[in-house]
Order: structure tokens, then sequence, then C-alpha cells
């Protein structure tokens, strides 16, 4: 999602690419591995089309954890229980931002969701965050504390505001809550205490099905970061099917020991810190390979190339680069593709995009991070709006930096080691995984 508010500001047309996304339905099977770790599998099933201080308690970790996810026009949802009783939550799985939060009773300006909203006056583990506590400073943003609030009848409670790149925002108080898991035995594996936001005013680009996001960053307000090493370390790993494969087949998302990202063919980036941003998964892009065509990143007489220039972000679908080197990659495209562009369908607007089932004797993209070039097949860098369509699945911005989009991510296992600051990535048939 792009989503701390100092991310990189990119224009919201780059969701004209996955506004097409055919819809997708995910469940999720957490499982636990015997070193402490667990998984997470995203089964596809098809749905109808619609328009901190904090304790940590986990149960035996040899059992396996259940949730549900799903994703909708290009987006992974998780499913978490969250509360006492626990109710269930589908929430964007976002490595841009930080936040955990979800649409909250009262809700004054919010967009319109399926399922209910969740009611913290229902739960016996909702506790709001006072404006004096650390946690109320966990976020890099927007707090305001004040001893009056429209959300709720609490005094000196640590109202947030949280925006996105995309102009989504969050308004809303943040709070203490029971985040909860079910296992394969029916047993509850619990994290409390929790922070996460419970927003009374949501707005943006979110569709009903979404319920709010889970913050994937690295921030200390995420849900890696609250996990921290409750499951032997401090590290993740995703392994993405890309969105046109059989409605059978699932992902998978890894948590802790046993997410290592190991074996022949494993190359390796480093995260670079940035002082100013702590959230994002930022890496260097060094340039593009386009067939036998190297593109630099900064195509200026020095070539100097600043470090975390792109961040990884499963909250966004198109890789979005600066205009120049996409316009660049687009040309290389065009001479290296022996068909006709579609130029006739306003639908498509200005994307490179062809009339085929399939993009036959394309050339292959090669993203040159520092330490590590990883190799894009067709698949992963064309997707289909729509029948026998296929469009690129990069878009632009005016900006200096860009974004590693989820379909290129696809078909990989990629790893983000936060105990050895780096980013890895495995070529894997992630639908046999």
């Amino acid at each position: 999602m792009g989503g701390h508010p100092r991310t990189f500001q990119f224009h919201a047309c780059f969701v004209g690419i996955f506004f097409f996304i055919h819809f997708l339905h995910f469940s999720t099977v957490v499982e636990a591995s015997n070193n402490g770790g667990f998984s997470v599998k995203l089964i596809r099933k098809k749905l109808a089309r619609t328009t901190t201080p904090y304790s940590r308690r986990l149960m035996d970790s040899s059992k396996v954890v259940q949730s549900t996810s799903n994703a909708y026009l290009g987006h992974y949802l998780m499913e978490l229980s969250i509360g006492t009783p626990p109710k269930t939550i589908y929430g964007i799985a976002d490595t841009g931002s930080d936040l955990i939060w979800t649409q909250c009773v009262p809700c004054h300006n919010c967009y319109k969701q399926l399922n209910p909203m969740f009611d913290p006056q229902q739960s016996s583990t909702y506790t709001n965050i006072s404006c004096e506590s650390e946690a109320c400073h966990i976020l890099d943003t927007t707090i305001l504390c004040s001893s009056s609030s429209s959300f709720s009848a609490h005094n000196d409670q640590c109202n947030y505001t949280y925006a996105y790149a995309s102009a989504s925002i969050t308004h809303g108080v943040l709070a203490h809550e029971k985040f909860t898991f079910t296992s394969t035995m029916g047993q509850p594996i619990s994290l409390e205490g929790v922070v996460f936001g419970c927003g009374h005013s949501n707005s943006g680009d979110f569709n009903d099905h979404e319920m709010g996001i889970i913050g994937l960053g690295k921030g200390p307000a995420s849900l890696i970061s609250q996990m921290g090493s409750s499951f032997g370390s401090k590290r993740f790993s995703q392994c993405l099917v890309p969105f046109n494969t059989d409605i059978d087949v699932y992902s998978k998302l890894s948590f802790g020991n046993g997410s290592e990202v190991l074996g022949e063919g494993v190359v390796s980036t480093p995260l670079v810190r940035k002082a100013d941003d702590t959230t994002p998964y930022f890496v260097t892009l060094l340039g593009i390979t386009v067939g036998n065509t190297y593109l630099p990143f900064s195509n200026t007489s020095s070539g100097t190339v600043a470090k975390g220039n792109m961040f990884i972000d499963s909250g966004t679908p198109p890789t979005i680069l600066p205009q120049d080197l996409y316009d660049r990659v687009v040309v290389e495209m065009r001479n290296q593709i022996a068909l006709r562009p579609i130029e006739d369908d306003h639908d498509l607007g200005s994307q490179l995009c062809y009339r085929t089932e399939t993009i036959v004797g394309g050339p292959m993209i090669i993203a040159n991070f520092e330490g590590a070039d990883v190799q894009l097949t067709q698949t992963q860098i064309f997707v289909p709006p729509k029948d026998g369509v296929q469009c690129l699945g990069f878009t632009n911005t005016s900006s200096d930096g860009g974004i590693y989009g989820n379909f290129a991510q696809s078909n990989y296992l990629i790893g983000f080691d936060l105990d050895r600051q780096i980013v890895s990535f495995k070529p894997t048939d992630c639908t046999k995984q």
C-alpha cells in the first residue's frame, strides 16, 4: 500500500492495472513447524464478484494455526480473530505499512463492508491506550491526545491518523487487544495486548471485502515487529502463486524459524535502513535488463544510484518505476515483442497491452538488485486484465523511487530476514508449495 505517511508519494493512477484483476478468494491454514515457526497457506476459492508493552502467550507450537485469506482486485487478505469473544476480520496483508487496523463501531465516515464491524464494547479484552503511555507513540504519524472525542466516551485516549500514498486514510483510536488464530486441534493460539487501530473514520480505495489492513512492515507497530521472536526469530517468507493460477492452488506465508530461504538459486540483497522512514523494506535497484538490453536505474551521466530507491510491497500489485526508467522499459518491450500494442481501448488507458492470450517469444526481464539478479518470466511480467488481453504489470511515478509490486513477486520464495537485514529470492513454483 505504500502505507507510511512519509513513504514515496506515488500517483493514485497506479491502481489502473489492478482494477481489472479477476476476483479470487483465499483461505489460510497456519502450519506450525517443530522449531517454533508457522506457515500460512492461502487457498483460493471462487466467490461471487461484488461491486507497547504487551504480553505474548503462545500455545503448543506443534499445533497448526488456521486463519483465512482472500484476494480481491490484486490484494491478499488475511483472516484474523480479535477480541473476546473473538470476531473475525479480513485485512489487506501489506508489507508497505505498519499499522494493524480494522473498521470499528461507531463508524462515522466509513466505507461499506460486507461483514459486521468490530465493536470494542463487546470485547472484554479491549483496552484503550492512554496518551501518556509509550504505546501511544508506537506510530510515527499524527497523534492527537484529547479529553474529548466523537469516537468514544473514554477520556485521555490516544487518537491516531494514518495516511497511505494511495490517498486512503484511517482515523481512530489506538488500543490493546487479543489476536487469536485457531489451531488444527481446535485450540486457540493467541497474542495478547497487540497494539492496533480501531478505525472510526476511514476512506479510500477499499472494497466491501476489506475490513482494514494488516501492517507487515518493519516498524514497531507492525504485526511482524509485535510478534518479535515469539516464533524463534524475527523473519518471515512468502511464496505467492500468480493470480491466474488454478483456483485450487494456494500461496504460502511462513513466520519465524523455518521460514528461512535457503538452497540452490538463492540470491540476496541488503535491506537499507532509513532514519526518516522505518516502515518499508527498502532495497537498491541498480537497473532493469530487458532481453539482452541493460537499462540503468539512473540515466544521468554520473550513473549514481541512491541506496534504498525501491521497496518491496505486497499491498501494491504493479511494479512502479520512476517515469524515465519506465519509459525506457516500455520502449524496449515494444521493440522486442512482435505484436501490435492495443491503442483503441479506453479502459486500458496508456498501459502497454496486447490482444493475445499469451505473450509468445517476449523478452525476459531481470530486476538487477544490489547483489541479486531476479529474473521475471512472462507470468510475472504480464497480467490479464480481461479475457484475451495481456498488459505489462508495471506503471510509472514522478517520484525518484519505486515499488516492487506483488505481480513480480509471484513464483518466488521471498524471505524477509530482519535479524540479518537481507531480503532473499529463490525461484520457486509456488503452485507446488
